[in-house]
């Protein structure tokens, strides 16, 4: 589907709120999130009506109190009902769960599980919890894959269906909104790490993909408001900005956000991503592996990035317990560094220096990189160089569509 930009406007409203706030002590710049902006504006876009929001930990002010128990407390708002993503609410869960149904304990306010939930199902959900408008504020990390920008596009759809107004509460693209970056989707390997064609690396916020899905991918598109951040610049890094609070277990620092979008490709293979130690998706390995693999990939003079031979013992997820070899991501240069094509080279060279390197016997590779492209040209012997290229067009006909969704400039 595609609104001409008079529809879209139409349904995709920009909320008008003062366009500046007063600066924090102690901060480096004047960044002010969607909330910060909602909030400053006595909650004026949620008069009269019941209102459920869908957060997780991230969901916070910049003292790091979380926006639900702000809300809650505030006469301005009828806050009546919370909707909890993967890992929950509170954070509680690992990879590919839930905290399920449950009263919050802080505030008594229901709390819902919106985990694989889509469609009718989760409009339902919206129905049963008697809201009138369903707000959005989850601190994203820029990947196709991170299932949170997929939680936005079912809520959409399922406001949609269920009558219900939708309100985008944005804030920062933690590895900057300079760039997309990697392939793009192709649709017959849609799952919920992908529902739609977007690039590996999208380089948007939140509010900007919120237009991008009811633009171009809702069949129908829902009431939306998006409450834009002020001081952002595309350039910025998460760094410049707000308290980091890990948007998963195993997100625990902006670094690690910085290499998702590439090593996370990882999860499709029999190699460890780093699941289990300290440094997930910086750390890469697994048993008989050795220094070559350092070599190798060194060898490749990637912009930006370097590589430490490393041995690690997860304590959780592939070789629990077992002492593995492998390496660890340095990125000395972040402007410089490409995350999808570094993740490439990653690929290659082990399978070219590792004999036991395997793809997961489900294809998950295939649903990550969103085809079957990557999987089949490194079988075949192709090189990062090849691979990278392959996707080129694709991912300029993407550029292009993104453009003309763009909110900070």
């Amino acid at each position: 589907m595609h609104l001409s930009r008079r529809n879209l406007l139409a349904s995709a409203t920009v909320a008008a709120l003062p366009a500046s706030l007063p600066a924090t002590p102690g901060h480096r710049d004047e960044l002010h999130t969607g909330f910060e902006r909602l909030a400053a504006d006595g909650y004026a876009p949620l008069k009269g009506t019941r209102v459920g929001i869908v957060t997780n930990p991230t969901g916070v002010t910049r003292d790091v109190r979380h926006i639900v128990d702000v809300m809650h407390a505030d006469p301005r708002v009828r806050l009546t009902a919370v909707f909890g993503p993967e890992h929950g609410f509170r954070g509680t869960a690992q990879a590919g769960g839930s905290e399920g149904r449950y009263d919050d304990p802080a505030t008594g306010l229901p709390v819902y599980d919106t985990y694989l939930k889509s469609g009718q199902q989760l409009a339902d959900v919206f129905t049963a919890a008697g809201v009138d408008t369903v707000v959005f504020d989850i601190q994203d990390v820029g990947a196709r894959f991170y299932t949170y920008i997929w939680t936005l596009y079912d809520c959409m759809e399922a406001a949609q269906l269920a009558g219900k107004r939708f309100v985008v509460l944005d804030r920062p693209n933690p590895v900057t909104g300079r760039q997309a970056l990697g392939p793009v989707l192709h649709k017959e390997f849609a799952t919920f790490v992908g529902r739609q064609p977007i690039a590996q690396a999208h380089g948007m916020t939140v509010a900007e993909l919120a237009r991008l899905f009811n633009g171009e991918f809702l069949s129908r598109p829902v009431e939306l408001d998006t409450v834009l951040m002020t001081g952002w610049k595309r350039s910025d890094w998460y760094d410049t900005a707000l308290p980091w609070v890990p948007p998963s277990p195993n997100m625990p620092t902006p670094d690690t956000a910085l290499v998702y979008s590439g090593t996370c490709m990882f999860e499709g293979t029999n190699v460890s991503e780093g699941r289990g130690t300290t440094r997930p998706f910086e750390l890469l390995g697994a048993e008989g592996i050795d220094g070559r693999w350092a070599a190798a990939v060194n060898e490749l003079a990637l912009p930006g990035v370097r590589f430490r031979e490393a041995y690690f013992a997860p304590t959780f997820s592939k070789f629990q317990g077992k002492t593995v070899g492998g390496v660890q991501i340095h990125v000395h240069d972040r402007a410089a560094y490409d995350p999808v094509r570094t993740g490439i080279a990653l690929l290659v060279t082990a399978r070219k220096v590792w004999d036991g390197f395997a793809w997961r016997s489900d294809d998950w590779i295939d649903k990550l990189t969103g085809s079957t492209r990557v999987r089949t040209m490194i079988d075949a012997g192709a090189g990062t160089d090849e691979v990278v290229g392959a996707w080129q067009e694709e991912l300029a006909a993407f550029r292009r569509i993104r453009r003309e969704y763009l909110l900070y400039r």
